[in-house]
Parts: structure tokens; C-alpha cells; sequence
């Protein structure tokens, strides 16, 4: 039974996924004969620290491009609302500052909007309403603390508000091309008729310009992987020592898959003692960290129609090939 609760402003949706489900997860990706741990727990405090640091990296493209696009379409992507009252929703809203840009522009030209930024982290949800409230001071700000479509589905039975959704950043890419069209096919299923969908697509590039972007000179990439040992250390009672791993990354021209690993560099055991239990690893060993799949145009029309979804626009960066794409639900 989906429970709601207010604390200030913030409305908490559903029963997140906490600490049994982070030790769960562990288990099952360490026990795997090819082992592994979800990207998902990258995003503690100090990660999504360390991840604004890689935004502001000159090899990490991906940020600065989708910021260019959304300051040149916004006038178009708010076009497309036909001057209707709609929803503003932000799934994994982050810091919020590229949304921003949308934000400010539809704020100053007087649209009909409310804003509602979806994240599982409290204190991004707070710092969005500290940091946006006193710059735009008439906006209604919504922040639901949930997942992401146990949100969306609250949304549809209180509010009946046509919507524009947002899922920027390339996180698209994080998930395999099957769990993706899995992902979008359940998110058409939870819209209703008409809703948009405004999704961020990195598209495929230059081989060395894509790896630049997730192994960079400075080593921040390798310390944001490394801060996911460090997280199973601090809350499940691990003894990873990362002096004992590097990352590597690799990426294939043809499925498009930018593969992140954490690799030991000698024969070690790990005990965790939330689980308990020991898990084993050889020198030179992997753990697969995160997927970060790029696409071409052609198969980005391919998902949209396979998925649900009225192909509206593709709003493309030429310099660092990149799509925002905006998509119409189609029932």
C-alpha cells in the first residue's frame, strides 16, 4: 500500500529502497561468476559530490553539451506545450541546474507550470527548494521523495495536469538497450495520452573522445568508483582497501557500450559484515560498475516507436554529437 508523508514541503511516496536492499544487492552482484554492482549506489553524499566534480571536467562532455541544447530549443520545447497549464516533472533531479535553464525561461515568459523534481536523496530535494525558491519566488515547487514511477503514479491520481518529463544527463545509457526499452515501456504505460517526454541521448562519437569522458587525466572517475567500495565499507561493515583497485573503462564502437570496472590488482578477500560473508577475488579480477550505452539517430526513432512514443523532435548538439529528445505519448 503506497503510504504519503510531508516533511516541510517534501511529499514521501511508497517504501524506498534502503539498506536491506542495498546489502541484497551486494550479495547477489559479488556472489555472480562475472561480478558486479549497480550504478545506482554511486550516488551517496560524497558521490554526488564527486559527480559534480566530473561535470566540470574539460574531458567530460556530456554536461556543458546537453546545457548549449536546452538554452537554444527552450523557447521550442515550451512551444510544444501549446500554452496549456502542465507538470514540469524531473526524474533524478540532481542539482537541478540544467533544468534550470527550462525553468527560467518558462517562468519569465509566464507559463502555467508547477514544478516536480523526483529524487531519493533528501537533501537534493531540500537544497532544490533552498536554491530555486528565492530566484524564482512565485514558482510552485512539488519535491516527491520516491521512486521513480512510484511518483509518477501518485502524480496521475492527484493530479490530472497534462505533463513534461524530464530524464536528462544520458542516464537512458546506464541501462542495457533491453532494460532500456523495458524501462520506457513501463514509463508510457504509467503517462497518460499526450504527456512529453524530453530524454537526454548521448549519440555515438569518437571512440577516444568517449573514453577521455569516463577515464579523465585527473582521476575523478576512478575516485567516483572507488567511493562505491568505500559506501559498502562505511554502511555494511566492508574492508575493501581501494590502494588494491583501479578502474578501467572501455568502450565498443559497435553496440555502442561504455564498460566501467573496478579491477583488483592481487588476490585479496573482502568480508562484509552486513551480509556476512567473504567474498573472494583473483589478481586482475573485474567488478562491472556501470553501463553507459551511446546510440545513433536511427535507433533512437527505433525505441521511441517500440516503446510507445510519438518521435516529436530531436534537438542535436553537432560539435559533441548528443540528442535531446523529445517524445509525445502515444495510446
Amino acid at each position: 500500500m503506497t503510504t504519503e508523508t510531508t516533511t516541510s514541503r517534501i511529499i514521501e511516496i511508497g517504501n524506498r529502497q534502503g539498506t536491506d536492499q542495498f546489502a541484497n544487492d551486494v550479495l547477489k552482484g559479488l556472489s555472480a561468476p562475472k561480478k558486479r554492482l549497480s550504478s545506482r549506489y554511486f550516488y551517496d553524499e560524497k558521490g554526488s559530490r564527486i559527480f559534480e566534480e566530473i561535470m566540470k571536467l574539460p574531458e567530460y562532455y556530456l554536461t556543458n553539451t546537453e546545457w548549449d541544447i536546452l538554452k537554444k530549443y527552450k523557447n521550442n520545447i515550451l512551444e510544444q506545450l501549446q500554452g496549456k497549464k502542465f507538470q514540469l516533472v524531473d526524474l533524478g533531479a540532481g542539482d537541478a541546474k540544467k533544468t534550470m535553464v527550462l525553468l527560467e525561461h518558462f517562468y519569465d515568459n509566464k507559463a502555467a507550470f508547477e514544478y516536480v523534481p523526483i529524487d531519493i536523496n533528501r537533501d537534493i530535494l531540500e537544497d532544490i527548494e533552498n536554491n530555486i525558491g528565492p530566484v524564482l519566488p512565485n514558482l510552485e515547487i512539488v519535491p516527491v521523495l520516491a521512486e521513480y514511477f512510484d511518483a509518477l503514479k501518485w502524480i496521475n491520481e492527484t493530479r490530472k495536469t497534462r505533463k513534461l518529463v524530464l530524464f536528462l544527463g544520458s542516464n537512458i545509457g546506464n541501462f542495457t538497450k533491453k532494460a532500456a526499452a523495458a524501462f520506457l515501456s513501463e514509463m508510457q504505460h504509467v503517462l497518460e495520452d499526450g504527456d512529453l517526454l524530453l530524454i537526454g541521448i548521448d549519440l555515438k562519437k569518437s571512440p577516444d573522445q568517449i573514453l577521455r569522458a569516463y577515464s579523465d587525466s585527473q582521476g575523478v572517475t576512478a575516485e567516483f568508483n572507488y567511493n562505491l567500495l568505500r559506501r559498502i565499507n562505511a554502511e555494511l561493515g566492508g574492508n575493501f582497501n581501494t590502494d588494491h583497485w583501479v578502474h578501467f573503462a572501455n568502450y565498443n564502437p559497435i553496440n555502442g557500450a561504455v564498460k566501467s570496472y573496478l579491477v583488483s590488482t592481487e588476490k585479496q578477500e573482502v568480508y562484509i559484515s552486513a551480509i556476512n560473508k567473504t567474498f573472494s577475488f583473483e589478481a586482475y579480477e573485474a567488478i562491472h560498475t556501470e553501463y553507459s550505452y551511446k546510440y545513433d539517430l536511427s535507433e533512437i526513432t527505433e525505441m521511441a516507436g517500440n516503446c510507445g512514443f510519438e518521435q516529436v523532435e530531436n534537438y542535436i548538439s553537432i560539435e559533441y554529437p548528443f540528442s535531446e529528445s523529445l517524445w509525445r505519448v502515444k495510446k
